[in-house]
């Protein structure tokens, strides 16, 4: 598991990359963690280089990957 945490974004806060599951976990700053199934490692690698993630995010991974939030993460709150 490959994992980098980013002080210079606006959008995300945390990516973490498995690639045996080929599953990227993007923590955004405010809507918390979601998973991305099917990701290769070179989008992983491209993201983490970018000069501006949110930017790179919507253009190679938006909408192009399955998707679901963190099944593992705690809700709190009425009808959680």
């Amino acid at each position: 598991m490959r994992a980098r945490r980013f002080t210079r974004s606006t959008m995300i806060e945390h990516v973490a990359y498995d690639e045996a599951a080929a599953v990227l976990a993007v923590t955004f700053r405010g809507s918390g963690k979601y998973l991305y199934h099917g990701v290769s490692r070179e989008i992983y690698e491209g993201l983490c280089s970018a000069a501006s993630l949110g930017a790179f995010f919507n253009a190679h991974i938006k909408d192009r990957f399955r998707c679901e939030r963190d099944p593992a993460r705690k809700r709190f709150g009425p009808g959680a």
